[in-house]
């Protein structure tokens, strides 16, 4: 796989050193020489170009990237970049930073955006989902379908603690994609059994988060 990151300081280069370890193809573009360091990421590919600039793009060859990464520290221009990425050059996937998270809401389908990844708001989603019982941590938004990865930890208490995730009426619009039951990563089947302690992953609509909430975190009556 091809993967573009515009920008080249420290969390483009992190991923970048993600990326290339998992055998994809790297390039890194900064319109800024001093962040233009070869030796921190030899393996990768340079440009020192304008990501905002459609000649940069061209030179990248952007339409030959599966997926492009605006990681810049500015929220304009990983915009910028992430609707000339899909509106110019039909790259499938594109994920962009919010650097401020008043800025998140601009961060969707209109600007090109497939996935947005706020590090404030995921860090305190971490924080959360460490702490929270019973209550529905958002993890990450999609643009697509306006949906969310979120997490559950099962309460001791629930309903469905027990219950064959078959025999569960889920909402509509909602998906459970993984179980992690101690150091255990379960791809659910209709057979498996829901056990308290589980953490649950759901691709879920953000209208059917409240329903899904209470359905997981119904008390059992005594």
């Amino acid at each position: 796989m091809r993967v573009a990151i515009a920008g080249a300081g420290a969390v483009g280069r992190s991923i970048a050193g993600e990326l290339l370890e998992n055998g994809h193809e790297v390039l890194l573009i900064d319109k800024a020489p001093t962040a233009i360091s070869v030796e921190r990421v030899p393996q990768a590919e340079w440009l020192l170009a304008d990501a905002c600039e459609i000649t940069s793009l061209d030179e990248a060859a952007l339409q030959r990237c599966n997926v492009v990464i605006a990681a810049t520290g500015d929220d304009k221009v990983n915009l910028v970049v992430s609707l000339l990425a899909k509106t110019e050059y039909g790259v499938p996937r594109v994920v962009a930073r919010v650097n401020n998270p008043k800025n998140e809401w601009l961060f969707n389908e209109a600007w090109g955006v497939d996935v947005a990844v706020s590090t404030p708001r995921l860090m305190s989603a971490l924080v959360e989902e460490a702490v929270s019982v019973g209550d529905l941590v958002r993890l990450l938004r999609f643009s697509h379908g306006d949906a969310n990865l979120v997490e559950l930890t099962l309460p001791e208490e629930s309903a469905l603690a027990g219950t064959q995730v078959g025999d569960v009426e889920w909402p509509q619009d909602t998906s459970l994609v993984t179980i992690i039951r101690g150091t255990r990563v379960l791809t659910p089947s209709k057979e498996d059994s829901l056990e308290p302690g589980d953490e649950l992953l759901f691709v879920a609509a953000q209208a059917r988060e409240e329903q899904l909430e209470e359905l997981l975190s119904v008390r059992r009556e005594s």
